[in-house]
C-alpha cells in the first residue's frame, strides 16, 4: 500500500541518543520542487560512538555520510511526489545490547523506516529479534534492518529474517578466502587463534578450525584464546602465550582497539609472526605494527584502496578529499554500496514501506566500474568479490596509497570472484506477502 509520503516519513522528536544530520541539495534539473522542501527519507544508525570502539563507529558514520551526500547532490531519492533528501540520524549504543534496544525504541518512536548497524554481531542478533517482533506488532510502521559489518554466519542462516539484509561477507566467507591463501603457504605449520569472546569471535575460531582441518590437515592449532571484548588494555600476556606456542601464524577476527593493541603487543614482543586478519588494514593496526608487519599482515575485504584501476582510485581519492585528516582514512565500499542499493530499491518500490523495499532488494545488483555484487534472495546475503591483501610500504610494489598516513598500505595477494566467495545457506525464511 502507498500512504502519503509525510505519514511515514515525518521526523518526530529526536531521542536522547540521536544525533541528526540533515543533508540538503538543490533540486535536480527540471524538478519543480526543491529537494529540501520534501520530507527526508530517514536512516537510523545504531552503533558505538563513545567508549572503546568509538573509532569504528565514527568510521562507519563517515562512510554513510559521504554516500548520503552523493545521493543528495544528484537531487535525492525519487518518490512519486518528487525528490526527497536522505537524512542520517546516529544513535550511540556504546556497543551494548540493552543500549541498542533502547536506541531502536527511539528510532521506531520517530517512525524511521531504515535501521543500519554492524559493529557487533551480538547487537545485530538482538536487533533482528526485536525488529521481527516490532514489525509483527506494528505492521503499519515496519522497519528494515541493513547490516554493514555484523558477520556472524547465523544472521543469514538459522537466524535469517525477511527484515534483515547483510552487505558484508559473513565470517565463513571471509575465513574461506583467508584459508585459501594459507592452503598454499608451505611454511605455515603452527597457527594460533585469538578472538573476542562473543558470538562473532567464537564463530571465527570455529570456522578457522573446520576449514584448516579440511584444507590443511597437516597444520597444528597450537593455541586458542577468547578475551573479553573492549576490556583488555594490555595484550602482552597474550603475546607471550603466542610466542611460547611457537606459532608461525595468527588468525584473528579482532577489530577496533582490540586489534591495534594486540598487534602492538606482538610487535613489542619482537615476533615475526604472520597475521591473517579480518580487519588488519585500518583503525591504527598498520601504524602499530610498522616494519614488523611488512609482508606478514594480511587482511580480507570486499575492496581496498590499492585494488587497482582509475575508477577505484578516484573513488578513494574522493573520500580522502572529503575527509583529509589521516585519522579519518578508513573507507568501506560495502557501506557506500548499501546506501546506493537502498536508494535504488526505494525508487523501484516507489515507497519507503519496509516490505516493498525488501522485495525490491531481493536479487538486486550493485555494479560500478570496479565492483559487482548481487543480493541473494534466499538469505539476504550480499554475494561479492573478496580481496586478500598483504601489508607493504607505500610506493613499493604498486602500493600507491597508504593507510591513515602510516606510510604502509596493502597490495592484493589474491582476488576471489563473487562466484568463489558464495557459500551455501541454511536459511529457511518466513516471507512476507
Amino acid at each position: 500500500m502507498l500512504t502519503t509520503i509525510k505519514n511515514y516519513l515525518r521526523p518526530g522528536l529526536i531521542g536522547l541518543l540521536a544525533i541528526s544530520v540533515l543533508n540538503n541539495a538543490s533540486a535536480a534539473p527540471g524538478s519543480a520542487t526543491s529537494v529540501a522542501t520534501l520530507s527526508p527519507v530517514r536512516i537510523g544508525m545504531i552503533d558505538g560512538l563513545s567508549g572503546a570502539f568509538s573509532n569504528a563507529g565514527e568510521a562507519v558514520q563517515r562512510n554513510l555520510q559521504i554516500a548520503i551526500e552523493r545521493v543528495n547532490a544528484r537531487g535525492g531519492v525519487r518518490l512519486p511526489d518528487g525528490l526527497h533528501p536522505l537524512q542520517l540520524s546516529s544513535f550511540d549504543n556504546k556497543q551494548g545490547v540493552e543500549e541498542s534496544l533502547t536506541a531502536l525504541k527511539h528510532l521506531t518512536d520517530q517512525q524511521i523506516p531504515f535501521v543500519v548497524q554492524g559493529n557487533s554481531s551480538a547487537v545485530a542478533l538482538a536487533l533482528v529479534d526485536a525488529i521481527n517482533k516490532h514489525n509483527q506488532r506494528v505492521p503499519e510502521h515496519r522497519v528494515l534492518f541493513l547490516n554493514y559489518s555484523a558477520v556472524d554466519t547465523t544472521l543469514t542462516n538459522e537466524k535469517c529474517s525477511y527484515w534483515h539484509f547483510r552487505f558484508d561477507a559473513h565470517a565463513d566467507m571471509r575465513m574461506h578466502a583467508l584459508t585459501e591463501v594459507i592452503k598454499t603457504d608451505s611454511r605455515a605449520s603452527k597457527i594460533y587463534l585469538i578472538g573476542q569472546d562473543y558470538s562473532f569471535g567464537r564463530q571465527v575460531n570455529k570456522s578457522a578450525r573446520a576449514m584448516l582441518a579440511e584444507k590443511r590437515p597437516d597444520i597444528s592449532i597450537v593455541g586458542e584464546d577468547l578475551h573479553p571484548i573492549g576490556k583488555i588494555k594490555d595484550f602482552s600476556p597474550y603475546a607471550a602465550k603466542i610466542k611460547a606456542s611457537g606459532a608461525d601464524a595468527v588468525i584473528t577476527g579482532n577489530w577496533g582497539n582490540d586489534l591495534s593493541l594486540l598487534v602492538k603487543a606482538i610487535r613489542d614482543a619482537g615476533m615475526s609472526t604472520k597475521f591473517y586478519t579480518f580487519y588488519g588494514n585500518g583503525l591504527g593496526a598498520p601504524a602499530a605494527l610498522g616494519d614488523a608487519g611488512l609482508g606478514r599482515v594480511r587482511a580480507v575485504a570486499e575492496w581496498h584502496p590499492n585494488a587497482g584501476g582509475a575508477d577505484s582510485d578516484a573513488f578513494y581519492q574522493q573520500f580522502r578529499q572529503r575527509y583529509p585528516d589521516p585519522r579519518d582514512d578508513y573507507v568501506h565500499l560495502r557501506m557506500q554500496a548499501m546506501v546506493e542499493m537502498l536508494v535504488t530499491a526505494i525508487e523501484k518500490a516507489k515507497t519507503t514501506e519496509a516490505a516493498a523495499v525488501a522485495r525490491a532488494l531481493e536479487g538486486a545488483r550493485y555494479k560500478n566500474a570496479f565492483h559487482d555484487a548481487v543480493m541473494r534472495a534466499e538469505d539476504h546475503q550480499l554475494i561479492q568479490p573478496l580481496y586478500v591483501s598483504v601489508m607493504q610500504k607505500k610506493g613499493e610494489n604498486g602500493v600507491r596509497f597508504d593507510n591513515e598516513g602510516s606510510g604502509y598500505g596493502f597490495k592484493t595477494e589474491r582476488y576471489f570472484d563473487a562466484r568463489l566467495t558464495a557459500l551455501p545457506s541454511s536459511c529457511k525464511m518466513l516471507r512476507i506477502k
